[in-house]
């Protein structure tokens, strides 16, 4: 069982986009968890899940209404790489305004709404994190190879709202740390076209993932507020 001693004893979660693989993994992780108290689960229409279209604010007001217990960690494990008509660009000419505006509203508007509605549900006592699915590819400074334009502009951008969500959650929450967490390259439907040309070992299931991100979330806290996280801990540059 993973190892969550540094939340309150029966801590409350709230996970949005607990229907994908990451997600879902996450809530399976928690959910019965001996440390954990009640776990919400989020998502546009699971049956037993509070609906939430992460493109929606109304919905998104309209879940954290059904939260009635005070929170200590929220999960923001929505995300939106490539679809129907919508794969990431390679250059220049591939950028279409339409799927830009769409892999931001996932990516970066999203996430930013959830916060503006479920921050005010948290406890002020006990170590609080507020965290939403980040990725390398929005690392500035580590980009070395191009391409991909939208979902590095997101998530470059979704880490700067993360930042600025910390600064002003600090005035409120002395125990609480927003951070972005990388988690890897993961066996999902995300990543599935591009799952080939990772090597074997660095290719977590679904289930590895989230048991990575939880050893950080364990980990970190106030003092590591509004920085981005690997997996493995190791802190993404901006």
């Amino acid at each position: 069982m993973i190892d969550l001693s540094t939340f309150p004893k029966s801590f409350n979660v709230a996970i949005i986009g607990a229907s994908g693989g990451i997600g879902n993994a996450f809530a399976q992780q928690l959910d019965g968890h001996d440390h954990v108290g009640q776990v919400y689960r989020f998502s546009r229409s699971v049956p037993g899940h509070i609906k939430m279209d992460i493109s929606d604010e109304q919905t998104i007001q309209s879940a954290a209404s059904y939260v009635d217990k005070p929170l200590h960690l929220v999960i923001v494990a929505s995300g939106l790489l490539h679809g129907k008509d919508l794969m990431p660009e390679k250059s220049l000419r591939d950028l279409n305004a339409e799927n830009m505006r769409k892999v931001m509203e996932v990516n970066m508007i999203g996430p930013s709404l959830v916060a503006k509605h479920f921050l005010p549900l948290f406890s002020r006592e006990g170590k609080s994190i507020f965290t939403a699915l980040s990725a390398r590819a929005g690392s500035i400074s580590d980009n070395q190879l191009g391409g991909w334009y939208s979902y590095r502009a997101a998530k470059a951008a979704l880490n700067m709202m993360l930042k600025n969500t910390a600064i002003e959650a600090a005035r409120k929450y002395k125990d609480m740390a927003v951070i972005g967490l990388h988690p890897g390259t993961v066996n999902t439907d995300l990543f599935a076209p591009y799952k080939a040309n990772v090597k074997e070992d660095m290719l977590f299931s679904p289930e590895q993932a989230a048991q990575h991100l939880l050893t950080v979330l364990n980990y970190v806290n106030s003092s590591n507020t509004g920085r981005i996280y690997a997996w493995d801990g190791e802190e993404l540059l901006p």
